[in-house]
């Protein structure tokens, strides 16, 4: 009976480790997915965000954008600009990483926090819909792209049978394609978050775009913030130019920029890019940039933005006058500020643009409490009295 007892031991064992090695091989097999999926689930926590938010390319899938072999554009320093008071509780309090601020195109003041460094590439987050925008708009300009009321299957047919059916390219512009999708962050089970879950584990975005059905307003209706319309934007370039909208704003808009370090952009597992908030470049490129809009899309010796596309994308295009243009966004009472706007991001990031100053704030930060009421208002204010003071 012993024996037996020890042969029937060694035979459960011998189940056990075949059962198990299926296991183990399927989580050797599945090593990188897994691990991009725990940090997605650890993105955000206090004390991993900064450092995080520093290196989005160590964490997920990505590819560098060319910045090709010219020099770096010129941004020279000027005079210091004081700070307005109560500046240093607010990058305490929001949790600010990085602060470049130009004046007459010129660096005037310039500081890093918690660590961080100027030679850092940190994530746009939703910035990177305004860098978008700018490439579409180039396209346009060229005739690549020359309808905006043309539907959006027209280059992504995809999507035919999507609550994108039947939505035109200008409806996703202005965030108006009446798609249902749950933008909350702080939500596990919302929509935006379902998207990270498709990053992080490597699947396809244009099919997770493809798969949204229901439509919460008609289309061109009224304004429903919706990242993934961004993305559908994208899906519009590479059905145009044969080529992933990234390569596209390589050539197109990085190129031409003179940045001081090439960017990097997030992509899912076919290698598709994260258009909508997957940029990664260092702060005083991302002030360059509104530099550019500044001057009305004249950077670098050359126009690499069309004029026109500039003025539209900064004024409000929205359905009902709500807050947006083309992928910027626009306060409703900018004439009251000299005609400001700004590109902005999840947990703090901005890019402000206030041409009655003459000045471009970028920003980056680590604020995971971005979302209190009141936190928009708060930094738009501040920026405004960055602008303000020299």
């Amino acid at each position: 009976m012993k024996q037996l007892g020890q042969k029937a031991m060694r035979g459960a064992i011998r189940v056990g480790m075949a059962a198990a090695l299926p296991i183990a091989g399927l989580a050797w097999w599945k090593r990188d997915e897994i691990a991009r999926l725990r940090a997605v689930n650890r993105l955000f926590e206090p004390d991993r965000i900064v450092g995080n938010f520093s290196n989005m390319p160590a964490l997920f899938h990505s590819r560098e954008i060319a910045r090709g072999d010219g020099p770096v554009s010129d941004l020279p320093r000027g005079a210091e600009d004081a700070l307005p008071d109560g500046v240093d509780d607010w990058i305490e309090r929001r949790w600010i990483t990085a602060l470049v601020k130009l004046r007459h195109g010129q660096i005037t003041h310039e500081r890093y926090f918690r660590g961080t460094a100027p030679e850092d590439l940190r994530i746009s987050w939703s910035m990177a819909k305004s860098f978008l925008s700018a490439t579409l708009g180039i396209l346009h300009h060229q005739g690549v792209i020359p309808d905006l009321d043309a539907p959006l299957t027209r280059f992504a047919p995809q999507l035919k049978g999507s609550g994108y059916d039947g939505v035109t390219i200008r409806d996703a512009l202005v965030m108006s394609s009446g798609v249902a999708f749950n933008e909350d962050y702080l939500d596990f089970h919302s929509d935006i978050n379902k998207m990270g879950r498709v990053l992080a584990m490597g699947r396809s975005m244009d099919a997770f775009a493809a798969s949204l059905k229901i439509r919460e307003a008609e289309p061109g209706a009224r304004m429903l913030y919706v990242s993934i319309d961004t993305h559908v934007l994208g899906m519009v370039i590479a059905g145009a130019t044969g080529a992933d909208p990234a390569q596209v704003m390589g050539e197109l808009l990085i190129v031409p920029m003179g940045l001081e370090a090439a960017p990097v952009m997030l992509t899912d597992g076919l290698g598709v890019s994260f258009v909508l908030g997957g940029l990664n470049l260092r702060t005083r490129d991302y002030a360059r940039f509104g530099q550019m809009f500044l001057q009305k899309g004249f950077w670098n010796g050359r126009q690499i933005v069309p004029e026109d596309w500039v003025t539209k994308s900064t004024a409000l295009q929205a359905p009902k006058g709500e807050g947006y243009g083309y992928q910027w966004w626009v306060p409703v009472d900018t004439a009251d500020h000299g005609g400001d706007y700004f590109a902005r991001g999840i947990y703090g990031q901005h890019i402000y643009v206030s041409p009655a100053t003459d000045a471009v704030i970028a920003i980056n930060a680590a604020d995971w409490r971005f979302k209190e009421e009141g936190v928009e208002e708060e930094n738009l204010a501040m920026l405004r009295r960055i602008a303000e003071v020299s």
